[in-house]
């Protein structure tokens, strides 16, 4: 008889054989700031999380600092979008703003910006329209000038989220040209059509006002076209790569894991922190228990690097660990 359970009989010993651990080393905090004053609104769709100003975000990214949180995702809210999303090369913009903002008075936080036009545009698509579709090129003439004035306001990398083709190259072209090679790139490069965003539009402001964004986005179908997008940014210069969502694609996760030699990423999107939040509300499950599990399960099945919601509330579980 194979006596397997001789490896969980005590605490000490599940310790030891643990396969996977957790630390807050792996996570990354989406943070949406919101240009104005007095802003602190909370997410009525993600319990916890808010919109703040700059005039308030202290008070997080107080805690971020405190907790050991080593990194945080920017998204931006502008008070004036247009049909091309300009504010987003604005060297004054709130993006532009924030990390300026950030890197003063939080110089251990490492920042990375969201480079993506939906909060931006007055349609809420990743780009310009022609044809009732986003036009791939003319939208990526757009995304250099993003990502220079991110660059050049002192964020320490970009994450390029549109799904256009030929972004990685683009922008690496448009770093290093700019004299910003040593910028590092996080691509968005397996990002699915995925239902699971829902409150992140809420919450970002930035839910298309006609169409969806399946032209762009991909197919949750497909699980080869996933490897062909991450080879593509692998080529172009991606320094790490990730899928979007995470909970539903761990196949994903792994199979980026087992092919590429480069950190891989995944985003614990708002959707999969919404469903816990209101379970756990309910008192159908133990929210804390499942919170875990869930990170766990995305660091099992490969992902270096963990975008997650909750990334506060499980630093203070591994804390009290």
């Amino acid at each position: 008889m194979f006596r397997t359970r001789r490896l969980r009989k005590t605490e000490g010993i599940r310790r030891l054989v643990k396969e996977t651990k957790l630390s807050v080393d792996d996570f990354i905090y989406p943070l949406f700031i919101e240009e104005g004053e007095n802003i602190e609104t909370e997410i009525v769709s993600m319990p916890g999380i808010k919109r703040w100003s700059l005039d308030t975000i202290s008070k997080e990214l107080d805690e971020v600092v405190m907790l050991n949180i080593p990194a945080v995702l920017l998204f931006g809210i502008p008070s004036n979008k247009d049909e091309e999303g300009t504010e987003t090369w604005n060297d004054n913009g709130i993006m532009q703003q924030a990390v300026r903002f950030i890197k003063k008075n939080y110089p251990s936080l490492y920042v990375i910006t969201d480079v993506c036009f939906c909060e931006y545009t007055s349609h809420g698509h990743c780009g310009i329209i022609h044809d009732n579709d986003v036009d791939n090129d003319a939208t990526l003439i757009n995304l250099a000038k993003q990502v220079i004035s991110h660059a050049k306001a002192g964020v320490d990398m970009v994450a390029p989220s549109g799904m256009m083709d030929g972004t990685i190259d683009m922008v690496r072209q448009s770093l290093d040209n700019s004299g910003f090679v040593n910028l590092p790139i996080m691509a968005y490069s397996v990002k699915y059509a995925s239902a699971f965003y829902g409150p992140f539009r809420d919450a970002a402001d930035s839910a298309p006002t006609f169409g969806d964004r399946r032209t762009y986005q991909m197919d949750p179908s497909n699980r080869d076209e996933g490897m062909r997008e991450a080879t593509f940014d692998d080529q172009e210069g991606a320094d790490i790569l990730m899928v979007k969502p995470a909970l539903s694609y761990l196949d994903i996760i792994r199979d980026l894991k087992n092919n590429f030699d480069r950190p891989i990423a995944c985003y614990n999107v708002s959707g999969e922190y919404a469903m816990v939040k209101a379970a756990a509300e309910k008192g159908w499950i133990d929210g804390e228990k499942v919170m875990m599990e869930s990170l766990l399960s995305m660091k099992r099945a490969g992902a270096d690097i963990i975008i997650t919601y909750f990334a506060k509330e499980a630093a203070k579980v591994l804390l009290k660990r």
